[in-house]
């Protein structure tokens, strides 16, 4: 049976953090969480805490002094399956956009021997996106088509934050190259494996909009991407 790594970055999510956590470890008996919470003032680590003690073993935690980003909390998390050796390691959501369901089919995807990289789709046939309102669905899909265009990656959704990873393209990275730490994150890590030659494989899933918390989107994350994108396009990731 595979190690199984799923990293939830939190911050203020004290209404999710109980459900996800538990939903997750009930997937799948090889799956374990890694929650790396960036300081929240609404006891979200103070949960984690009882989790990790009434789930012996499956349930971790790194807690950060505050918000450094969405991309440094994935890194972070990283860095510690790569030096704990777990074989897969997943970036999610802690807020149920992603569903818990998918995990399993993209584990498996992922476990093929052509595969390095395992993105849950919206975009591929089969995806879709719930609770979203028409700008925000138009905003979504011209990005993607924005980052393909201008980076020549055939990943239908780039911009996805459901994602699985074998450990070794993780581990094939330099991480300190990874530059931003926003939305454009998750375009520059796809992009970064597709440059080390690692095929990346798309699976559907249901996008569906947080019902509890706060969304921590606003238009300086679409910024950092339309720029990011254009900064990395140039950037030598081989090196």
């Amino acid at each position: 049976m595979s190690k199984n790594l799923i990293i939830v970055p939190t911050y203020n999510e004290i209404e999710n953090i109980r459900l996800i956590v538990t939903a997750i470890l009930k997937e799948d008996p090889s799956f374990e969480v890694l929650v790396v919470d960036d300081g929240s003032p609404d006891g979200t680590a103070d949960e984690v805490q009882k989790l990790k003690s009434e789930n012996a073993g499956r349930v971790h935690m790194i807690q950060r002094s505050g918000k450094l980003g969405l991309g440094t909390a994935y890194i972070t998390g990283f860095k510690y399956g790569i030096e704990h050796n777990y074989d897969y390691i997943f970036e999610m959501d802690a807020d149920f956009s992603h569903p818990v369901s998918a995990l399993k089919p993209m584990l498996m995807l992922c476990s093929e021997p052509d595969t390095g990289v395992v993105v849950g789709s919206r975009y591929v046939k089969g995806g879709d996106i719930s609770n979203w309102s028409t700008y925000r669905l138009m905003l979504s899909f011209g990005a993607s088509i924005y980052v393909r265009l201008i980076t020549g990656m055939r990943v239908k959704d780039p911009t996805a934050g459901f994602v699985c990873y074998k450990k070794e393209v993780l581990a094939a990275m330099d991480l300190s190259m990874i530059r931003f730490i926003g939305y454009a994150f998750q375009i520059e890590m796809k992009y970064y494996a597709t440059q080390l030659g690692f095929k990346i494989k798309e699976t559907p899933i249901t996008f569906i909009d947080r019902e509890l918390g706060t969304s921590k989107m606003d238009t300086s994350i679409f910024k950092e991407a339309v720029i990011g994108v254009l900064k990395m396009r140039f950037r030598n990731y081989k090196r």
